[in-house]
């Protein structure tokens, strides 16, 4: 009997896409903690941002940082031989990122190349991203602590548009695009990330069934990499257009409302092991 692991996005699934409030989906959350199931976070968001939810939420499991740049576990997590890492903030990460000035330089490169303004997080201030998202001051500081990911905006037409994402491309990076932003990547995704976590849970505990949540294109990568991929509604009501594949489900609720109906419905139906805590 396999085991259960689930993955989440963080922004516009379990937390609220304007308040970043997590109320909704308390109950699932609940039952996860009891049936102690692990629950990774996967977001396009910075260890820095993400260390304050899992202290909030008593998250105690591994968690993958903006986009699948680095994968953090917790010190003697694993029993199983790690990949090469190294040692940040007290948790092992297995890195696959970038480096977060190399993006930054080969991002100016292309809006100059493409003659398009391109506006990163690097051009902005604590105050401006603060007011671009909605976080408060502090939050928005640790937004701009980033390592291995770059959010941006592109301004111009549809074909402004289309040029730069193109040069992205071709420069031999990634680009996807999340809630507010474009996101500028090296050659990693949140779907190389869960996959080499899964493995590393499969060989700790044996056969997993793996889940997987979100609300957006950034998400597509993660949800091609799980057994159960899940998307939430959208803030308008629908579902991101451009997330497709086989085997997909719809929650139906809009962020946390949705996380917890189809998170609440996942272990009503799912008859599995849970990994001790």
């Amino acid at each position: 009997m396999p085991r259960l692991l689930i993955f989440t996005d963080l922004d516009g699934t379990l937390l609220d896409h304007a308040t970043y409030a997590w109320a909704a989906a308390q109950p699932a959350l609940d039952r996860l903690r009891s049936n102690q199931v692990p629950l990774i976070f996967c977001s396009s968001k910075t260890r820095a941002e993400i260390e304050p939810l899992r202290e909030a939420l008593e998250n105690r499991h591994p968690f993958i940082v903006e986009n699948g740049g680095a994968i953090l576990i917790p010190a003697g997590y694993f029993t199983v031989p790690l990949p090469p890492h190294r040692t940040i903030g007290g948790h092992l990460a297995i890195e696959s990122g970038a480096p977060y000035p190399v993006l930054r330089r080969t991002l100016g490169e292309i809006a100059a190349a493409a003659d398009v303004t391109v506006r990163g997080y690097g051009d902005l201030t604590v105050k401006d991203v603060a007011a671009l998202t909605g976080l408060s001051i502090e939050d928005a500081a640790r937004a701009k602590a980033r390592d291995y990911d770059e959010p941006f905006t592109i301004e111009g037409t549809p074909a402004d548009r289309a040029r730069v994402l193109d040069l992205i491309e071709a420069r031999g990076l990634r680009w996807t695009r999340g809630g507010r932003f474009h996101h500028l990547t090296g050659p990693h995704d949140k779907g190389g990330a869960v996959r080499q976590l899964s493995e590393l849970y499969r060989q700790q505990y044996g056969r997993m069934l793996t889940a997987g949540i979100g609300d957006s294109l950034n998400d597509l990568p993660m949800l091609g990499a799980v057994d159960r991929p899940i998307l939430v509604r959208r803030p308008d009501g629908g579902y991101d257009p451009d997330v497709a594949l086989p085997g997909l489900e719809f929650a139906n609720g809009i962020g946390p409302a949705g996380w917890n109906a189809a998170i609440t419905a996942l272990l009503q139906a799912t008859d599995v092991k849970t990994p001790p805590p």
